[in-house]
């Protein structure tokens, strides 16, 4: 029945298929939440102290934002979700574009990020090329008819966007490879570049307090990248695997939610003006005006 609708304007998600669903999705709601104050709380604290007007907080403070804009996009829906029948799990066909939309962004964005980041130093707040790359991938899909209604996925992105269509999808394909290479190339490469550099100067300064500097600053950012890294080529990898569908779809839902909660806390915890700003509002709550 479904090879016979065409275009259908209303679209259908597949369910997250776990036998926990109750506690998973207590799981998810409080991770939200937590991403939610976490964040907003680093982003507003960014934006009012001045001393942290600088370019890598500029950054972090993207960062956070990124994590706000991409989960809120996808999470709140998700949760709904989990507690309708399968029959209710409905979405329009373009709020399924925009959901999609920002999930590659929110992707793309991170990656770019957490480049600029390892190369300490600001490039570009407001580089348009994430947007531009996102949206030839989004427009290429939005081109094809569509045959079917069922998104075999709990929520919406490119890949399940262009499977709707019993067109040829080849320059799909072929252009979503690119983009995936190039990015995760763009990305390793810069990381190795950086941290080799990194490597050579500890190995061949004497300097201990240097050393441990480097090593105290470089291993939050290299432990949020990898997280990041990992999770996000073990959706790509799963993909290729249909007999592992479920675990593609939990993996991919923890790739927006683990990130972007441990964001916060790795580099809040690691930076010392962070740090010095949340004890004085702590001390301002507890000492008592006279």
């Amino acid at each position: 029945m479904e090879n016979y609708m065409y275009n259908s304007p209303t679209l259908q998600l597949q369910e997250l298929r776990i036998e926990a669903t109750y506690p998973m999705f207590l799981f998810l709601f409080f991770s939200y939440l937590f991403l939610i104050v976490a964040n907003v709380g680093i982003a507003v604290l960014v934006f009012v102290d001045k001393s942290l007007h600088q370019p890598m907080y500029i950054l972090f403070c993207n960062l956070s934002i990124n994590d706000l804009f991409g989960n809120s996009i996808m999470i709140p829906r998700l949760l709904v979700d989990m507690l309708r029948p399968p029959s209710e799990r409905l979405i329009s066909y373009y709020e399924c574009v925009v959901q999609a939309f920002t999930t590659h962004m929110f992707s793309t964005t991170a990656h770019t990020v957490l480049m600029i980041m390892a190369f300490d130093r600001y490039v570009a707040i407001c580089n348009p090329l994430p947007f531009v790359l996102v949206g030839i991938l989004l427009g290429l899909t939005l081109r094809l008819g569509r045959c079917r209604t069922l998104i075999k996925s709990p929520y919406c992105d490119n890949a399940a966007l262009f499977n709707l269509s019993c067109e040829d999808v080849f320059i799909n394909n072929v252009y979503g490879l690119t983009f995936t290479v190039l990015l995760f190339t763009g990305s390793i490469g810069s990381m190795v570049l950086t941290y080799t550099k990194i490597t050579v100067v500890c190995l061949t300064t004497k300097n201990k307090s240097l050393n441990n500097k480097a090593l105290k600053t470089c291993s939050t950012h290299l432990v949020v990248y990898l997280i990041f890294l990992f999770s996000g080529m073990s959706i790509i990898t799963l993909h290729r695997f249909p007999e592992y569908s479920e675990s593609r779809k939990i993996v991919a839902v923890l790739y927006h939610i683990i990130p972007g909660s441990l964001n916060p806390i790795i580099y809040g915890m690691q930076s010392k003006e962070i740090r010095k700003f949340v004890s004085k509002v702590k001390l301002k709550k507890v000492l008592p005006l006279y």
